[in-house]
């Protein structure tokens, strides 16, 4: 019977979080195809992401393969070019199409992946510090104080010349680095959330602090954390290909697009693909996340509605 009844509990927690979260999903996205900037970043970004998970099934162009025979092939548009390498090869004589598909996607899984790690980290203490306040905030606060103190590149360097560059380390370094934004954020909603009639309400009729936090609390901060977040992958999407421009990035010989362009810039004057191909991939990857982030910002802050 015990079990029973701890089964339904669990199934009702579970509810009180999903339920929430999937109907906010669903206006925030009627709210998002209504503006056409926002629809253009999300397609955008979508095909980008389809692109880097699926071009395995299509591409079977190894993105280390060297041909030393092929060094330096213009894209297939310009005199010269192939449509054997159509965006051309580097000075190894690797495919350019295939190594930018390839870093594509650590630029992807390490953005999103640290920006996750983050929110988790930043969620639970901004939770926590927010809700409980007195020594607890003080103390999680004063940690804050610190990270925001370090430079925030500089720690990332640091650490990773300690732990070694790894795709992982990276992931983790990053995500444990920035973790100070959302707990602040969180935490400046909570102590707004805690003082409604609603939360005082249950907190009158006894009503435990963590289901206090797990049903009234939490669902009225996910959409600052979900604009955030959306925002914050674009940055660190660039964080991970400035280490990998200095080397601190994914390991050798794994292609990504920091690597490309510290590889490319030697022979800026002779091969301009080698850069600014690269480039443009970055610059349109942070494009799209920015303008769904902007349509997400829009469509959750209802300041902004009526605009």
């Amino acid at each position: 019977m015990n079990s029973k009844v701890s089964e339904s509990s669990d199934a009702g927690n579970m509810t009180d979080i999903l339920m929430p979260t999937l109907r906010l999903f669903l206006s925030t996205l009627k709210e998002v195809v209504k503006r056409p900037s926002s629809m253009v970043g999300g397609i955008l970004l979508v095909l980008i992401v389809l692109t880097s998970a699926l071009f395995p099934l299509f591409m079977h162009t190894d993105p280390l393969a060297q041909d030393l025979m092929a060094r330096f092939t213009p894209p297939v548009w310009q005199e010269g070019g192939t449509w054997q390498y159509i965006l051309g090869t580097d000075n190894l004589g690797r495919d350019i199409f295939s190594r930018m598909l390839y870093g594509s996607r650590i630029s992807l899984i390490v953005g999103f992946s640290a920006v996750l790690v983050a929110e988790l980290l930043g969620i639970i203490l901004g939770l926590i510090s927010g809700y409980y306040g007195g020594k607890i905030d003080a103390v999680i606060m004063r940690i804050a104080d610190i990270f925001m103190a370090y430079p925030f590149m500089l720690l990332t360097i640091s650490v990773i010349a300690v732990l070694g560059p790894s795709i992982l380390n990276l992931i983790l370094v990053l995500g444990m680095s920035d973790w100070v934004t959302y707990a602040r954020t969180i935490r400046g909603s909570v102590l707004s959330i805690k003082r409604k009639e609603f939360v005082e309400a249950s907190r009158a009729i006894g009503t435990p602090h963590p289901v206090i936090i797990r049903r009234h609390v939490l669902p009225n901060v996910i959409s600052p954390l979900i604009i955030l977040g959306t925002l914050r992958v674009a940055n660190i999407i660039i964080w991970e290909s400035g280490l990998s421009y200095l080397g601190m990035g994914a390991p050798p010989p794994m292609a990504t697009w920091g690597r490309m362009l510290a590889e490319g810039r030697v022979y800026i004057t002779d091969a301009w693909w080698l850069v600014t191909l690269p480039g443009l991939a970055i610059m349109l990857t942070i494009l799209s996340i920015n303008l769904l982030g902007d349509g997400l910002r829009d469509a959750l802050d209802p300041r902004l509605k009526n605009l």
